[in-house]
C-alpha cells in the first residue's frame, strides 16, 4: 500500500520546518490543513507534495512549497486583516491564506480567466468559499481597499503605485521584483504615516511575470 497524501504532506512539512522555512505555529498549521493535491491537475497529483513548482493550465505554474512558506512567514498574516493576492493561479496559495487571516478577509485577482475557473473549482473542491475575481492584478483591486497586506505570486519589474495606494500605512507588500521575468527578489515593502514606503530584499526567487498595466506589458 502507497503512502498517503496526508503522510506526504506531514513529511513535507517536517522538512519545510527542518529548513527554516516554516517558523510559525499558524504557517505550520495552514500548511499541514491545506491538500495540496486538490490544487493541482490529475496528471500532476502524485507530485503535490514535492518541494518544486508544477505546471496548472493557460501556460502557469504552482510555486514551490518552500517559496510559499518563505512568503507567508515575511508577510507576517494574521487573523482579521484584510488581504488581496495578486495571481490566484491554482488557488493554493489562497487557501493558506485563508488558513491564517480568514477567508471573508481575503479577495485574489487573475487575469487568465480559464485559471479564475480553476482557482474557483479547487477552493471549493477543498471546502474553502473566498472571492477569487477576474482582472489586472497590476492595479490592485479598489473595491476591498485598503488592505493589510497584498502579496503577488507573480514577479514585476517595480512595485505598482496602485497598491502603494491601496495598502494601509504600516501594511506591507510582498512581490518578487526583478528586471527580467523569471528572475527576482523576493521584495518586502512597508507603508509609512508619509506615504512612502520602506523596502527590504529577502531572497532570490523565480516567478512567472506579472503582466498588466502597471506591470510587465504582454
Amino acid at each position: 500500500m502507497g503512502i498517503t497524501a496526508e503522510a506526504k504532506r506531514r513529511r513535507l512539512v517536517d522538512d519545510l520546518i527542518a529548513a527554516g522555512d516554516i517558523r510559525t505555529p499558524a504557517v505550520h498549521a495552514a500548511f499541514e490543513k491545506v491538500p495540496r493535491e486538490l490544487f493541482v491537475e490529475e496528471d500532476q497529483a502524485h507530485k503535490a507534495y514535492a518541494d518544486t513548482p508544477l505546471p496548472i493550465p493557460a501556460g502557469q505554474t504552482i510555486s514551490a512549497p518552500s517559496m510559499i512558506a518563505i512568503m507567508l512567514e515575511e508577510g507576517g498574516f494574521a487573523g482579521g486583516q484584510k488581504v488581496l493576492e495578486v495571481g490566484a493561479g491554482s488557488g493554493y496559495n489562497a487557501a493558506l491564506l485563508a488558513e491564517l487571516v480568514g477567508g471573508e478577509n481575503l479577495v485574489t485577482i487573475e487575469r487568465h480567466p480559464e485559471l479564475v475557473e480553476f482557482a474557483r473549482t479547487n477552493l471549493a473542491k477543498a471546502g474553502y468559499s473566498l472571492t477569487v475575481v477576474a482582472g489586472d492584478g497590476s492595479l490592485g483591486y479598489p473595491p476591498n481597499a485598503p488592505y493589510d497586506r497584498i502579496i503577488a505570486t507573480a514577479g514585476a519589474p517595480r512595485i505598482p503605485k496602485s497598491w502603494s495606494a491601496q495598502l494601509r500605512v504600516g501594511g506591507r507588500i510582498l512581490v518578487p521584483i526583478g528586471p527580467s521575468a523569471f528572475h527576482q527578489v523576493l521584495t518586502i515593502a512597508e507603508k509609512r504615516a508619509d506615504g512612502t514606503l520602506a523596502v527590504i530584499e529577502s531572497v532570490a526567487c523565480s516567478f512567472v511575470p506579472l503582466v498588466g498595466k502597471e506591470a510587465w506589458r504582454h
